[in-house]
Protein backbone atom coordinates (compact mmCIF):
# COMPACT_ATOMS: atom_id res chain seq x y z
CA UNK A 1 0.00 0.00 0.00
CA UNK A 2 1.50 3.65 -0.88
CA UNK A 3 0.21 6.50 0.76
CA UNK A 4 -2.17 9.08 -0.95
CA UNK A 5 0.21 11.66 -1.01
CA UNK A 6 2.56 12.97 0.88
CA UNK A 7 3.05 13.92 4.44
CA UNK A 8 0.39 16.85 4.85
CA UNK A 9 3.16 18.47 6.51
CA UNK A 10 5.86 18.15 4.16
CA UNK A 11 3.72 19.02 1.24
CA UNK A 12 3.14 22.48 2.44
CA UNK A 13 6.20 23.40 4.30
CA UNK A 14 4.34 26.93 6.22
CA UNK A 15 2.05 24.28 8.32
CA UNK A 16 5.35 22.48 9.28
CA UNK A 17 6.79 25.17 10.27
CA UNK A 18 3.52 25.76 12.45
CA UNK A 19 3.55 22.39 13.83
CA UNK A 20 7.47 22.96 15.23
CA UNK A 21 6.61 26.11 16.57
CA UNK A 22 3.94 24.43 18.85
CA UNK A 23 6.15 21.12 19.39
CA UNK A 24 8.94 23.86 20.62
CA UNK A 25 6.17 26.19 22.69
CA UNK A 26 5.38 22.43 23.77
CA UNK A 27 9.14 21.62 24.69
CA UNK A 28 9.72 24.81 26.51
CA UNK A 29 7.99 24.13 29.69
CA UNK A 30 9.73 21.10 30.24
CA UNK A 31 7.33 17.88 30.94
CA UNK A 32 9.77 14.61 31.18
CA UNK A 33 10.33 13.55 27.81
CA UNK A 34 9.73 10.17 28.96
CA UNK A 35 6.40 11.00 30.03
CA UNK A 36 5.73 12.94 26.27
CA UNK A 37 6.85 9.39 24.55
CA UNK A 38 4.36 7.72 27.00
CA UNK A 39 1.72 9.38 26.04
CA UNK A 40 2.64 10.15 22.51
CA UNK A 41 2.75 6.08 21.99
CA UNK A 42 -0.39 5.32 24.19
CA UNK A 43 -2.41 7.89 22.03
CA UNK A 44 -0.82 6.91 18.39
CA UNK A 45 -1.89 2.60 19.71
CA UNK A 46 -5.46 4.12 20.62
CA UNK A 47 -5.16 6.20 16.80
CA UNK A 48 -3.74 3.15 15.21
CA UNK A 49 -1.08 4.98 13.86
CA UNK A 50 2.13 3.10 12.77
CA UNK A 51 4.30 5.85 11.67
CA UNK A 52 4.03 7.56 14.78
CA UNK A 53 4.19 4.36 17.09
CA UNK A 54 7.07 3.46 15.28
CA UNK A 55 9.02 7.34 15.37
CA UNK A 56 8.17 6.87 19.51
CA UNK A 57 10.22 3.35 20.00
CA UNK A 58 12.98 4.68 18.13
CA UNK A 59 12.51 7.69 20.51
CA UNK A 60 12.36 5.28 23.29
CA UNK A 61 15.50 3.80 22.11
CA UNK A 62 17.23 7.04 21.88
CA UNK A 63 16.17 8.23 25.83
CA UNK A 64 16.98 4.71 27.08
CA UNK A 65 13.61 3.75 27.86
CA UNK A 66 12.96 0.03 28.71
CA UNK A 67 10.92 -1.71 26.22
CA UNK A 68 8.81 -3.25 28.75
CA UNK A 69 7.54 0.63 29.59
CA UNK A 70 7.11 1.10 25.71
CA UNK A 71 5.32 -2.08 24.96
CA UNK A 72 3.05 -2.08 27.56
CA UNK A 73 1.80 1.12 27.64
CA UNK A 74 -1.51 0.15 26.37
CA UNK A 75 -1.63 -1.67 29.24
CA UNK A 76 -0.61 0.76 31.87
CA UNK A 77 -3.10 0.05 34.25
CA UNK A 78 -2.23 -3.38 34.89
CA UNK A 79 1.31 -2.88 35.49
CA UNK A 80 4.08 -1.58 37.91
CA UNK A 81 6.07 0.02 35.31
CA UNK A 82 4.87 3.73 35.53
CA UNK A 83 4.91 6.54 38.16
CA UNK A 84 2.09 7.90 39.84
CA UNK A 85 2.39 11.23 37.56
CA UNK A 86 2.79 9.26 34.16
CA UNK A 87 -0.14 7.63 35.14
CA UNK A 88 -2.39 10.59 35.50
CA UNK A 89 -0.78 11.62 32.40
CA UNK A 90 -2.26 8.29 30.41
CA UNK A 91 -4.98 8.86 31.99
CA UNK A 92 -5.43 12.41 30.52
CA UNK A 93 -4.33 11.27 27.13
CA UNK A 94 -6.82 8.43 26.93
CA UNK A 95 -9.69 10.44 28.08
CA UNK A 96 -9.15 13.80 25.39
CA UNK A 97 -8.27 11.11 22.67
CA UNK A 98 -11.43 9.23 23.34
CA UNK A 99 -13.69 12.54 23.68
CA UNK A 100 -16.82 10.63 22.26
CA UNK A 101 -16.67 7.58 24.23
CA UNK A 102 -18.31 9.01 27.31
CA UNK A 103 -20.65 11.51 28.50
CA UNK A 104 -17.77 13.61 30.44
CA UNK A 105 -14.93 13.12 27.66
CA UNK A 106 -12.74 14.43 30.19
CA UNK A 107 -13.83 13.56 34.13
CA UNK A 108 -12.61 15.63 36.38
CA UNK A 109 -11.30 13.05 38.30
CA UNK A 110 -8.59 12.65 35.57
CA UNK A 111 -7.95 15.84 35.78
CA UNK A 112 -7.37 16.87 38.95
CA UNK A 113 -5.45 13.45 39.44
CA UNK A 114 -2.99 14.57 36.38
CA UNK A 115 -3.38 18.39 38.28
CA UNK A 116 -1.90 16.96 41.80
CA UNK A 117 1.35 16.24 39.39
CA UNK A 118 1.58 18.79 37.19
CA UNK A 119 1.00 22.89 37.55
CA UNK A 120 -0.72 25.21 35.18
CA UNK A 121 1.95 25.28 32.55
CA UNK A 122 2.73 21.68 32.39
CA UNK A 123 -1.34 20.62 32.39
CA UNK A 124 -1.57 23.41 29.40
CA UNK A 125 1.82 21.45 27.64
CA UNK A 126 0.17 18.06 28.12
CA UNK A 127 -2.91 19.30 26.95
CA UNK A 128 -1.56 20.39 23.84
CA UNK A 129 1.01 17.35 23.45
CA UNK A 130 -1.69 15.25 23.55
CA UNK A 131 -3.84 17.66 21.10
CA UNK A 132 -0.39 17.90 18.71
CA UNK A 133 0.12 13.66 18.48
CA UNK A 134 -3.41 13.17 17.42
CA UNK A 135 -2.89 15.96 14.61
CA UNK A 136 0.09 14.02 13.37
CA UNK A 137 -1.97 10.65 13.68
CA UNK A 138 -4.91 12.18 11.43
CA UNK A 139 -2.58 13.24 8.95
CA UNK A 140 -0.70 9.83 8.61
CA UNK A 141 -3.77 8.03 9.04
CA UNK A 142 -5.80 10.06 6.40
CA UNK A 143 -3.08 10.39 4.00
CA UNK A 144 -1.96 6.60 4.59
CA UNK A 145 1.48 7.28 5.42
CA UNK A 146 3.22 3.84 5.83
CA UNK A 147 5.71 3.01 8.64
CA UNK A 148 9.13 1.91 7.90
CA UNK A 149 9.36 3.91 4.63
CA UNK A 150 9.91 7.24 6.37
CA UNK A 151 13.23 9.23 7.12
CA UNK A 152 11.81 12.15 8.61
Amino acid sequence: MDARIGQPALVLPSAMAALQGLGAAIGEVGLPERTVLLVNARVSQINGCAVCLEGELRDARKLGETEDRVLLVAAWRETPYYSPAERAALALAEAVTLVSHRSEPVPDEVWRAAAEHYDERELAALVLQIANINLWNRLNIATAQQAGVHTW
